[in-house]
């Protein structure tokens, strides 16, 4: 049985669409609807996700759910793409604390700092606004992408709140410039 990725265009999911494209993997993308924050939507019967969200992959009886546990798998199951160093290369360390780093606190901090919400508790346990802007300077001092000169599906996963919150870039010429490599790659 094909894999089968559960998507809702215009959310989350669309990086790992964009993903699946770019491994030229064989996985069946089905839409489903999902609630929207404008009220819009609902949860859809057809979704298999245990909170009726996206992305949602399901391969055979592996079923993942959060967009770096996706990632990780695909770029594992699909490395002829090379858009995730193997266990046992180069830069893997620094691959998977993007992953996680971006689940754990760059989109927690995003989107506190999106809604204005502050409180000291936030920043002593994940950090603020700033500190996230700084980790991504600091990482691309050294190359055009987080891992250096290559790009890999973690620039995808942490570029992409900016394509959808321009509004949120930070006023750095690297991480814009970044943003904007990021988007030129992932491009259909």
């Amino acid at each position: 049985m094909m894999p089968v990725l559960y998507h809702a265009p215009q959310s989350r999911s669309d990086t790992i669409a964009t993903l699946v494209r770019m491994l030229h993997a064989d996985i069946e993308i089905r839409e489903v609807i999902i609630p929207r924050q404008d009220g819009s939507g609902g949860p859809d019967p057809d979704n298999p996700h245990p909170e009726k969200k996206v992305p949602y992959l399901v391969d055979g009886n592996e079923m993942l759910r959060e967009r770096g546990a996706i990632i990780m798998y695909l770029t594992d199951a699909y490395p002829d793409a090379k858009l995730g160093p193997l266990p046992g290369e180069a830069g893997r360390g620094a691959y998977l604390s993007w992953l996680f780093y971006y689940q754990g606190v760059m989109e927690p901090v995003i989107i506190l700092h999106w809604a204005e919400l502050s409180h000291p508790a936030f920043t002593a346990s994940l950090r603020d606004f700033d500190a996230v802007k700084a980790r991504l300077a600091e990482a691309l001092d050294t190359g055009p992408f987080l891992l250096g000169d290559r790009f890999t599906a973690a620039d995808m996963l942490c570029s992409s709140p900016f394509h959808w919150f321009p509004d949120l870039l930070p006023d750095a010429p690297a991480i814009r410039n970044w943003v904007d490599r990021c988007a030129e790659r992932m491009q259909p």
